[in-house]
């Protein structure tokens, strides 16, 4: 009896450490994805100053002011559009890369066995990206 007493609360001990660090290790996919995809253009801030625009020929955006500018109203259609660019003409100059293209180029490599819908991979990415962005408006 004493043996499953002392497994049952170092099991316990255990799940309260586990959960501890989890909660403390909390992932922000949006920030991640905005710093892995975004902010060499348009910088950590948002603000369009990121350490590639001096070699864009197009300042990139600042993407703290797009509420502001759409009165108000974040404009999460627009850019989603934008960022998964599979509105956009096949020829012609685009300002950014299309990301959903490269989402699915990406994702088709690294889950080359194992059944996903490419779709719903992509819109998860790109609308944890407008969540953080959405988080960044200047009010």
């Amino acid at each position: 009896m004493k043996n499953n007493v002392w497994s049952s609360m170092t099991a316990l001990a255990l799940a309260l450490c586990v959960g501890s660090a989890l909660a403390q290790a909390k992932v922000d996919f949006g920030k991640r994805e905005y710093e892995s995809k975004c902010a060499s253009c348009h910088g950590m801030s948002a603000k369009g100053d990121g350490y590639m625009r001096p070699f864009l020929t197009k300042s990139p955006a600042d993407l703290t002011v797009l509420a502001k500018a759409n009165q108000g109203v974040f404009p999460m259609n627009r850019l989603y559009e934008s960022i998964e660019g599979g509105t956009v003409a096949s020829h012609g100059t685009r300002d950014m890369p299309v990301w959903g293209k490269e989402y699915r180029i990406g994702a088709a490599a690294y889950y080359v066995d194992v059944d996903y819908d490419a779709e719903a991979y992509v819109r998860m990415r790109i609308l944890a990206l407008l969540e953080y962005l959405n988080r960044l408006q200047v009010r």
